[in-house]
C-alpha cells in the first residue's frame, strides 16, 4: 500500500505523467488529458453516460509505454461545456478533434464503454477510413427488426420532464449519495471513492453532479441503426464485455454475440460487471492493448 492509501498500481497509475488541454467543437469547450509518446500510435478513450474521463484514469497509464493515449470529457460530462442540442454525429466530431489537438499521428483507435460505445461505433461509421480500430466495451447492438436500444432510450427521454440534478448543502453529503449505474458490487471500492471525488462540482447552495442531466432529453442519436452502422465500418473493430453485466437485455446480449461469433473479436472477462474498468482494471487494460497491438502493424504501414 502506498503512501496515499492506494494500491501501488494505482498511485502509479495517478502518479503517471500527463498533460491536460482543451479544444473547441461547436462553440463547446471540451477537456481533455493525454499521456504517453505522441510518436506512438494514438488511443482516445470515451466514458459512459453520466461519467468523465476520470473513469479512464485507473486505465490509461496501463496503455500508455505503447501508445499515446487520450481520455475526454463528452460535452454535458465532466469538466466539458454543455449544449442546447446533443447528437451522437457532434460526439463523433468532439472524438476526433480531441485527438487532432492532442497531437495524434496516423490513425487513432477508439475505446467507447457503454454509452461511449454509441460515441464510439459513431465515429467509426463517420471517419473509420482515418481510424486504426474502434473497441466497443459492454455495448451491445439491436436485432435488426427490434427497437434500437440507445435510439429508443432518447425517445423516451426527450418525452419526459427534465430533472435537475440534486444540490446536497455540503460535500460530504454529495459522495455519500455517489452510485454506480446500473448499481453493481465493486472488487476495488476505492476506484469507486476516486471516481465519486471527480464527479462533483460546487454551485450555489452546495454541491451537485457534473454531468447535464438534460442530455438525453435533447440527443439526436440519427436514423442509421446500430448494426448497419457495425456492417458498414471502414475499419476493424472488437467488443470487450463483462461477464456478468446488466446493462442491456438477454436479446441484445445474444445477437451481439451473433453478429461477432466468427467474424469480429469478442472478448469476455471473467468475474466483471457492466463497470469493468473498476473490476479488473488491469485485465481490461491488457485486452485493449493486446487487440490494438493486433492492429498496430497496418496502422503504421497505412499512415
Amino acid at each position: 500500500m502506498s503512501e496515499t492509501g492506494y494500491p501501488e498500481w494505482f498511485a502509479n497509475a495517478l502518479d503517471m505523467p500527463c498533460e491536460a488541454g482543451q479544444t473547441e467543437v461547436k462553440d463547446c469547450t471540451i477537456n481533455f488529458v493525454s499521456w504517453g509518446d505522441r510518436g506512438n500510435p494514438g488511443i482516445v478513450l470515451v466514458h459512459g453516460s453520466n461519467a468523465h474521463l476520470e473513469w479512464w484514469r485507473m486505465i490509461a497509464p496501463l496503455l500508455c509505454d505503447q501508445f499515446h493515449v487520450v481520455a475526454f470529457d463528452l460535452s454535458g460530462s465532466g469538466d466539458s461545456g454543455w449544449r442546447d442540442q446533443y447528437s451522437s454525429q457532434v460526439f463523433g466530431e468532439e472524438v476526433v478533434s480531441v485527438a487532432r489537438a492532442a497531437g495524434m499521428r496516423g490513425r487513432p483507435c477508439v475505446v467507447g464503454h457503454s454509452f461511449g460505445g454509441l460515441v464510439a461505433l459513431e465515429t467509426g461509421h463517420r471517419y473509420g477510413a482515418n481510424l486504426g480500430g474502434v473497441i466497443l466495451a459492454d455495448y451491445t447492438v439491436s436485432r435488426p427488426g427490434k427497437p434500437d436500444g440507445m435510439a429508443e432510450y432518447a425517445r423516451k427521454a426527450a418525452s419526459t420532464p427534465f430533472r435537475p440534478t440534486r444540490i446536497y448543502g455540503d460535500r460530504t453529503s454529495a459522495l455519500a449519495r455517489f452510485r454506480l449505474l446500473p448499481e453493481q458490487t465493486c472488487k476495488h471500492p476505492y476506484l469507486v471513492s476516486y471516481l465519486a471525488e471527480h464527479s462533483l462540482r460546487e454551485v450555489e447552495g452546495g454541491w451537485t453532479w457534473k454531468f447535464d442531466p438534460g442530455m438525453y432529453n435533447n440527443l439526436n442519436v440519427g436514423n442509421v441503426t446500430e448494426v448497419e452502422k457495425l456492417q458498414s465500418l471502414e475499419c476493424p473493430v472488437a467488443f470487450i464485455m463483462a461477464e456478468e453485466s446488466q446493462d442491456y437485455s438477454a436479446e441484445a446480449a445474444v445477437y451481439t454475440e451473433e453478429v461477432t461469433h466468427g467474424v469480429i473479436p469478442h472478448i469476455r472477462i471473467p468475474q466483471t460487471h457492466h463497470h469493468l474498468m473498476l473490476d479488473e482494471p488491469i485485465a481490461m487494460a491488457m485486452a485493449i492493448k493486446g487487440m490494438l497491438l493486433n492492429w498496430v502493424v497496418p496502422w503504421s504501414t497505412a499512415s
